[in-house]
């Protein structure tokens, strides 16, 4: 970083700090900020007390700037720019202390090194100012400062407006913010004690170069430099959504950002201006459903995931007390109208309307809310409401399962019964008992054709006749068979059917399909073919590349 004289306005001229190995210029510290030099240049002078001042080059009695030193001599004072990009004035005798130092002073930005908050010893505040434009660094209308209340928390004004305030910081993250977790450009660090109350950060890796700033829309950001691509890349901004602006769904309501903005009353709270809400208007907020009444039984409900509420009226107990504990001494104070354990500050207690609540998808806290007991009894009410609904609706599906069982083991034990009274000696009396003559021919039971085909499976379907379908089936010792299933709508008793099977007995022939066996079971005929691999004659003799191989076996015959 090198300090020099940067533009703002093309009259206007400033002593400033930026990065020196970022192309584009970005400033991180002015000094004369709100009294910029209208020549072309100015000199910067040590003054034999140890002050450091900035005059006009055309009237150096024209004091531009000064560090204000007062308070102690120094002598043989050096002014130095340190690498991290710190204006330091020390005494050279002791390198160490410094006697000034532009990091107690910041702009709109934080780099490495600087801090956020309070030195509780000189009570000395360090906060961020906005610019009021980009060219021009001049104070802006937006401050970023930390709360030095007794739950730390950083709040953003616009002039006195509260804008956003991030919640309280729990030891590991402000308010349960999620994009606070651990990431691989910057390390959060915050210290708490006797003498310092503050908010900084360290680069993650030395190359890595970053800043966090309050920019003059009133947005905190913190950036990165992108070697590669060679500008800032945005990698977290402390306002998300909507639900950061500050108590945008009014007391004891909710906000919660998924696809859009919504706000909701807490449980057992009510809109108090029910129209507005209905239009949208969520400012008035919420009021209870039943109000608090300290001579009857009152209890407390959860809420987890939340940012906890604004600490305007609330008490902290640091004293080694567990969440049992924290909640018997709200009981105790009839003003007390929640309670929360944090991690950093032990038991806290709200005594009046809870404000800037909002939920978060991931992270947050937990918020216990005081509510009388009919409150608490009407959800337990709901809850067992609920769960009788569902007992209900479980017993109904097993019962509704129980009776589709027994319909299937019933209808399984009638087909079991059809297919036993399906015995193959019947069948060739069936068959036997017509006419003379004496069959040959082998039976086979239904249940082995069924098993043979996948119970005539669509998949098994190979054919259509005049007479019914044909399936292809494997016997269970392998052998491949066709199934020619007649349809009981073509016509064909009994009688047919046995002059049908002597007929193609009678004509066995090594050149015609070879009959195996038939089977009949009650109203059902079939016949069963041994199965030939290339399907049916019609497709060699009507299909034009097919029939080319007909001729040339035709051609082989004739000349043998």
């Amino acid at each position: 970083m090198l300090i020099e004289l940067v533009h703002g306005n093309p009259k206007n001229r400033y002593i400033g700090i930026w990065f020196k190995k970022v192309p584009e210029q970005t400033v991180v510290w002015v000094a004369n900020n709100d009294n910029p030099s209208t020549d072309s240049s100015g000199i910067l002078t040590i003054t034999p007390g140890g002050n450091i001042i900035i005059t006009s080059t055309s009237n150096q009695s024209n004091i531009i700037w000064t560090a204000n030193i007062t308070s102690r001599t120094v002598s043989n004072p050096v002014l130095k720019i340190l690498d991290r990009g710190n204006l330091v004035l020390k005494n050279n005798d002791n390198l160490e202390n410094y006697v000034w130092q532009s990091f107690d002073y910041p702009c709109d930005t934080l780099i490495p090194g600087m801090k956020l908050g309070w030195n509780l010893r000189n009570h000395q505040e360090l906060y961020l100012t906005s610019w009021k434009s980009p060219q021009d660094p001049s104070t802006g209308d937006f401050t970023y400062r930390m709360d030095p209340g007794e739950l730390p928390s950083i709040v953003l004004r616009q002039g006195s407006k509260i804008e956003f305030r991030s919640g309280p910081w729990d030891g590991v993250r402000f308010g349960g913010q999620p994009f606070l977790q651990q990431n691989t450009v910057f390390k959060p660090i915050v210290v708490f004690d006797s003498d310092n109350l503050y908010y900084a950060f360290e680069n993650s890796e030395f190359s890595i170069i970053s800043r966090f700033v309050l920019n003059q829309s009133g947005l905190v950001k913190h950036l990165t430099w992108s070697q590669t691509h060679n500008h800032w890349i945005d990698i977290a901004t402390m306002q998300s959504d909507s639900c950061d602006d500050y108590a945008s769904c009014g007391n004891f309501g909710v906000c919660s950002f998924y696809n859009s903005l919504s706000c909701d009353c807490l449980s057992g709270f009510v809109p108090r201006q029910r129209q507005a809400w209905a239009q949208f208007d969520r400012s008035g907020g919420c009021v209870r459903r039943t109000p608090l009444n300290c001579s009857t039984m009152t209890g407390f409900r959860k809420f987890s995931g939340l940012k906890l509420p604004d600490t305007s009226n609330f008490s902290v107990n640091r004293s080694a007390m567990n969440l049992v504990e924290c909640e018997e001494a709200c009981l105790k104070n009839c003003s007390c109208v929640a309670y929360a354990m944090t991690q950093i500050s032990g038991c806290i207690a709200w005594f009046e309307d809870l404000l800037d609540i909002r939920k978060y998808s991931e992270g947050g806290q937990d918020l216990y809310v005081r509510m009388p007991s009919s409150e608490l009894d009407s959800s337990k009410k709901s809850k067992r409401t609920a769960v009788v609904a569902s007992v209900s609706v479980i017993s109904f599906l097993l019962v509704l399962g129980l009776i589709s069982w027994f319909a299937f083991r019933k209808k399984t034990a009638n087909n079991g019964r059809a297919l036993a009274d399906d015995n193959p000696s019947q069948d060739i009396n069936q068959i036997q008992n017509i006419g003379d003559e004496n069959l040959e021919l082998p039976l086979l039971s239904s249940v082995t054709i069924s098993n043979a085909t996948n119970h005539f499976s669509f998949r098994n379907k190979i054919g259509k006749g005049g007479f019914g379908p044909v399936y292809k089936g494997v016997l269970p010792m392998g052998k491949e068979i066709a199934i020619k299933r007649l349809s009981k709508y073509s016509g064909q008793g009994l009688k047919e059917f046995k002059n049908e099977v002597i007929l193609i007995e009678k004509l066995q022939h090594r050149n015609l399909v070879k009959l195996l066996g038939c089977c009949i079971c009650k109203e059902e005929r079939m016949l069963v073919y041994e199965y030939m691999a290339n399907k049916s004659l019609d497709l060699f003799i009507f299909n034009k590349s097919h029939r080319q191989l007909l001729l040339v076996w035709w051609s082989l015959k004739v000349d043998f």
